[in-house]
Order: C-alpha cells, then sequence, then structure tokens
C-alpha cells in the first residue's frame, strides 16, 4: 500500500506508534517504483509554481493565492458531486476566480475586497458540494490536503498540459511582466499594457493555483505558490538567479515532500510546507546576517576617515 493511506498496521497486527507512522521506510524500495507519476507531478508543479511565484511576490499577490485556492476547491468539489473530471473542475474554479479579480480587482484595495468576498463564498460552496458528496471520504479529504501519491496516467496529462500551458504563457509574457511588476508607472508610460499584462498574469496564476490543489490540496497552496519565492527574495535580488532560486526550493520541497511521505501514512502536505518553512527560515537568517554585515562595513570606513582626520 501507499503512504498518505489508512495502513498504518504491523505484520502481526498491532498499531504503529506515532513516529513509526511520521518515518517508516521498510518496503522503501519497492514503493519507490509505483510513484514514477508523482515524482514527475512533483517537478512539473516545483517549476511552474517557483517560476509563478516569483511574479506572485513581487505583485504582492499572496492574498489572491488564497483566495482564487478556495474557488478551485469549489470547482473541484463540485466535479466531484457531478462525477465529472476533477482536475478540469479546479481549473475552471481557479479561472472563474482569477479572472473577476484581474477585472475587479485593479487597484489593490478593490483587489483585496474582491477576494475578501471570493473567499468565504468559494469555500463555502465546496463545504456545500463536499456535504452532498456521498462517495468515498478519502475523496473529500484528498481536495483540502492534496494526494499526489495517487496521480493516475489521465491526471498527468491534465497535469502535463496545463503545465505547459503556463510555461509557454510565462515564456511569452515574462520581460514586459517583469518590467510592469517592477515599476507599472513608468512601464506604463513607455507602451507596456500593464492592464493586460495584470488580467493574463491572473489568469496564470490560476492555472498555477488549479495545480498546486491537486497536489497538495486547496488549504496548502501558499507552501508552493509564495514560499520558495518569497525565501529566494530574500538571499538575492538578480532578476535571474531570483527564479532559479525559487524554482530550485520549490523543487526540494516537493520532491523531498514525496520522498518523505511515500514512508508514512502521513498526508504528503504537512512534509511539503514543513519543508518550504525551513528553506524560507534558512533564508531568512542568511539574508539577516548578510544585511547585518553589510551594515558594519560603512561603519567601520567611517571610523577609519575619522581616525584619518
Amino acid at each position: 500500500m501507499i503512504a498518505g493511506w489508512p495502513l498504518a498496521v504491523l505484520a502481526d497486527g498491532e498499531d504503529r506508534g506515532i513516529w513509526q507512522q511520521i518515518f517508516n521506510f521498510e518496503d522503501y524500495g519497492d514503493l519507490l517504483a509505483l510513484v514514477h507519476n508523482s515524482l514527475l507531478a512533483g517537478a512539473l508543479l516545483g517549476l511552474t509554481g517557483g517560476l509563478v511565484g516569483v511574479f506572485v511576490i513581487m505583485r504582492d499577490l499572496p492574498f489572491a493565492v488564497h483566495g482564487i485556492s478556495e474557488l478551485s476547491f469549489a470547482g473541484a468539489a463540485a466535479a466531484l458531486l457531478l462525477g465529472v473530471n476533477i482536475v478540469a473542475g479546479s481549473i475552471v474554479g481557479s479561472l472563474l476566480a482569477a479572472a473577476a479579480i484581474g477585472i475587479l480587482g485593479v487597484r489593490a484595495r478593490d483587489r483585496n475586497s474582491i477576494i475578501g468576498i471570493l473567499m468565504p463564498f468559494g469555500l463555502g460552496l465546496g463545504v456545500l458540494f463536499l456535504s452532498l458528496y456521498k462517495g468515498r471520504a478519502a475523496n473529500k479529504f484528498g481536495i483540502l490536503t492534496g494526494q499526489i501519491i495517487a496521480v493516475d496516467t489521465p491526471q498527468m496529462a491534465w497535469l502535463v498540459g496545463t503545465s505547459v500551458v503556463v510555461l509557454i504563457a510565462l515564456a511569452i509574457v515574462w520581460r514586459p511582466l517583469t518590467f510592469a511588476s517592477a515599476d507599472p508607472e513608468v512601464a506604463e508610460a513607455r507602451g507596456v499594457p500593464v492592464r493586460a499584462l495584470s488580467l493574463a498574469f491572473m489568469l496564470v496564476l490560476g492555472l498555477a493555483v488549479a495545480l498546486c490543489v491537486q497536489i497538495v490540496g486547496a488549504l496548502l497552496v501558499l507552501a508552493l505558490l509564495v514560499t520558495p519565492a518569497a525565501a529566494a527574495a530574500r538571499v538575492t535580488a538578480s532578476p535571474v538567479l531570483l527564479p532559479v532560486l525559487s524554482v530550485v526550493f520549490a523543487l526540494v520541497a516537493m520532491e523531498g515532500g514525496i520522498l518523505l511521505a511515500l514512508g508514512s501514512t502521513v498526508p504528503i502536505s504537512p512534509y511539503v510546507t514543513t519543508l518550504s518553512f525551513l528553506i524560507y527560515l534558512g533564508c531568512r537568517l542568511a539574508g539577516s546576517r548578510r544585511a547585518a554585515g553589510s551594515a558594519r562595513i560603512p561603519a567601520s570606513e567611517r571610523q577609519r576617515s575619522a581616525a584619518r582626520v
């Protein structure tokens, strides 16, 4: 049986202890051969999440990520209730939320208000649909906390297709979107279509959120679309190194989370979120030390100058 499923039972029928449930690598090699789809899905999500997260941080959109995830959750729950493709339902919900935020929330104040309205609405719809669903409880739980270990071939096709669309869209708009995100007023003055780019990115963000919901669940999307990029921003401001580090951090969190979850009965989400947090904490400490060191250099130079005088 595979991690994340109710299998924490020893051969003699005794329940495992809590640490054995969290970390248990019996038959790990055999299980590893069964999750090649999961590892590929994790790599795709790390790549897309890391790149999209750069602009989420630059444009100050973490709250929007959470708002979109609630409508994505509602779409997935509706699809589960109706017996149709859950990934498609999640994508529809994400795109509707992203379009609403992009069209109605031009200014930051309006955007936050729209998100604040959409979040409880989406969450309420999702809870309603799940309460009406009479199937397996594991399916309900998976929408909230993710089920990457159970990625099958049809779902993998949806994930690959959506990832390709996101990556192509990012490649097309990367340079103007970077300019518009760093200095929107100057970009608009130079003829960059700032509003169109903003709406386009919101739709790309909606697709990325739908991807994350399928992997880590609606409740923990921020761990992949915000935390890796926020960690990278703590240690570099380079326009080249920032997205590279963001992708690396997201990949480490995703692939590491899968490999750790494979040996336990705990869902993948706690591992991914913990790894993301530890990476952020390490980058924050490194950034603080570097800032403190930079602050001491001018002071010492002033002291030497005063001594020479």
